[in-house]
């Protein structure tokens, strides 16, 4: 995928305000809008506008995609970096009101799956009254604080106008309990934090859906953990009970069964993120061999090879390969 860069497109620079936008978009489209444009490539070229002007006319996708855009050029190999949205707030989908699949590919994948909040308006009787829209951030969580719980200070960013009509992103922090074994995908919501009502009527609500930081022992599937397990060549061949840290900085105990090889996988039913229905812990074995740099090991690998001279591991790998295969068909 390509990078747009929706300024060149409409011909303004980084720091356009919202009159700036207007104008130039009005102008483009008096060019080439194909139904009165005499130029070839009208309707691909309105169809670029229409994106640009989709995305920097709207405050709040125009702040995310300055914040992605540092340092691009337009036409440059691009992808989206994991969570490059985190932090900040939206009202809504950055393609409410509109198709998506109008649009580019690289508009949908950085706008077509942001969440709306809600709007739930009422007429009261002294007047016109509206419950705040929902507001909507995607927050990153530590896998440790999803484990046990915790009380955290988060940052949210969201686009305001200054008085010259230019984009400006204004902080706020606000203190979120996370509950135990919260997963993610989910929604903490955070009661009267959106946006203000009108009249009399309450404030909406916050919807802050967690994602995980990168872990770098442990992968989430939903409530499950998963991890690798390395083992001595000795306790993968014979059993052995071998400790295993938890996110909480505890340790279980696990037993491994003799015979052990890796790429084999140990489940421990219950034992991943807690909850309701707690996740398991899904441990794959990686057989880690003494290095043979070390003279003791050495020593022993060549006692191993006159010893069991007639150990063919291409032979025992690929019988071990079939009788998976089998298993995975039955």
């Amino acid at each position: 995928m390509q990078f747009k860069d929706y300024y060149q497109v409409l011909d303004l620079t980084r720091d356009a305000s919202v009159d700036d936008i207007k104008k130039a978009y009005r102008k483009l489209a008096r060019k080439y809008h194909p139904d009165v444009s005499k130029e070839p490539d009208a309707s691909a070229r309105m169809s670029e506008i229409n994106e640009a002007n989709a995305v920097l006319s709207d405050a709040e996708r125009r702040a995310a995609y300055d914040a992605l855009g540092q340092g691009r050029q337009a036409g440059e190999r691009f992808t989206p970096p994991p969570d490059w949205d985190a932090g900040f707030e939206f009202r809504g989908n950055g393609a409410e009101g509109m198709d998506a699949g109008e649009y580019s590919d690289f508009f949908a994948e950085l706008f077509g799956r942001m969440g709306r909040g809600s709007r739930h308006a009422a007429r009261g009787a002294h007047g016109f009254e509206a419950r705040g829209e929902d507001h909507r951030a995607k927050v990153l969580l530590d896998l440790e604080d999803a484990w046990k719980g915790a009380r955290r200070q988060i940052t949210l960013r969201s686009p305001q106008l200054d008085p010259q009509g230019r984009l400006q992103l204004v902080e706020r922090t606000l203190e979120v309990s996370i509950p135990p074994g919260v997963r993610a995908g989910q929604l903490i919501r955070l009661a009267g934090q959106g946006g203000a009502g009108a009249g009399q009527a309450p404030a909406g609500d916050l919807l802050l859906e967690v994602h995980f930081r990168p872990h770098p022992r442990f992968r989430v599937e939903g409530a499950d953990l998963i991890t690798e397990l390395p083992l001595a060549p000795w306790e993968a061949a014979l059993g052995a009970a071998v400790p295993v840290p938890l996110p909480d900085g505890s340790t279980l105990q696990v037993r491994v069964p003799g015979g052990a090889q890796s790429g084999q996988r140990i489940t421990l039913r219950g034992r991943g993120l807690p909850a309701r229905t707690p996740g398991d812990l899904d441990l794959t074995v990686r057989v880690v061999l003494p290095s043979a740099y070390d003279p003791r090991a050495k020593k022993i690998y060549e006692q191993m090879a006159a010893e069991l001279n007639d150990f063919d591991a291409r032979k025992v790998a690929a019988a071990e390969d079939e009788r998976r295969s089998r298993e995975q068909a039955t």
